[in-house]
């Protein structure tokens, strides 16, 4: 496959490069012959419904996973055939990540450092403790940390030798909105020289840390854009709401609904008008200029929303 074959949110330096990926767990095919790539400086989006195979791609990317088909290469290195010099070029955050409860966060990341053989092991400890805002908690125990700092800790153990490639799966799930804010601030602070590929069913996440989103769907990629153009995509965006002053609505919907550029125009339970136009462009002067500015009151363009679209092209597909 070309380097053009694949969709790609920037113009950096290929770390990731997935090709044709396929995994069965017996009948089932987990994932589906999925092809991407993702660059320096990207932070990609995972999406999709329970058991869209979001983490069986993670790990095969990883190199925990074998695929059955397909291949991937990580900083030009196949991820099957060089797996331990694959290792030492990404940093992974699984889901439920295992850590020693009893340790403390310093003990465990030193623990981590000697298994990684670091060089100069307390200088990575030191930096990856200021990066991920441990210093307070550096000398707790695991087990007695909040799941916010938890997270952090498993981000830290993540980073600590300094990879390209960052894998993170659900990185704020179980997270109260402060923590999640505190780690979605840290993925963005650490996406400059590096590549982030991550999982979320939080939307909002998506759209706030990600540059690029990919939804999946029964282990097919159905949609790879960037979050405003998806947002962009969504149903009804740049749909045109206002209330009528005099009381001719239906003749309004009805001279609305005949104009090119409309897709729809209906009456909403609370009584306003809502205008959809064709292709989601903006046609708040067109409905101004066809209803008249002095008959309408409250106008507002709706925005599209990530959520929105996501249910569009997961409809049907079990939750």
């Amino acid at each position: 496959m070309s380097e053009t074959d694949y969709p790609s949110g920037g113009e950096g330096e290929v770390l990731v490069a997935v090709d044709n990926l396929t995994k069965h767990y017996g009948p089932i095919r987990a994932v589906d012959g999925i092809s991407f790539e993702v660059r320096r400086g990207d932070v990609l989006g995972f999406l999709g419904p329970n058991g869209a195979g979001k983490t069986t791609a993670m790990k095969m990317i990883t190199g925990f996973l074998e695929p059955d088909a397909g291949t991937v290469s990580v900083a030009g290195l196949d991820v099957a055939r060089e797996r331990l010099a694959v290792s030492r070029r990404i940093g992974y955050l699984p889901e439920n990540a295992p850590a020693y409860g009893e340790m403390s966060v310093e003990a465990f990341l030193g623990f981590i450092a000697e298994v990684r053989e670091l060089e100069s092991p307390e200088d990575r400890i030191d930096s990856v403790i200021e990066v991920t805002h441990l210093r307070r908690v550096r000398g707790q125990t695991i087990e007695t940390l909040s799941k916010g700092f938890k997270r952090r800790v498993g981000l830290a153990q993540a980073l600590i030798h300094d990879p390209d490639v960052l894998i993170l799966d659900e990185p704020t799930d179980g997270l109260d909105p402060n923590q999640k804010k505190v780690v979605q601030d840290l993925i963005l602070s650490l996406s400059s020289n590096r590549c982030i590929v991550l999982s979320t069913h939080i939307l909002d996440e998506a759209e706030r840390v990600c540059n690029r989103a990919v939804i999946l769907s029964e282990g097919r990629i159905l949609v790879d854009s960037t979050p405003d153009d998806l947002v962009a995509r969504a149903p009804g965006h740049n749909a045109v709401r206002f209330r009528v002053v005099d009381e001719d609505v239906a003749g309004i919907v009805e001279e609305l609904s005949g104009a090119a550029w409309c897709a729809a125009a209906r009456v909403l339970p609370n009584g306003e008008v809502e205008v959809e136009p064709r292709s989601g462009e903006n046609r708040l002067n067109d409905v101004l200029a066809t209803v008249g500015e002095r008959r309408v009151a409250d106008v507002r363009v709706r925005e599209g929303r990530l959520d929105e679209l996501f249910r569009e092209v997961t409809k049907g597909v079990a939750a």
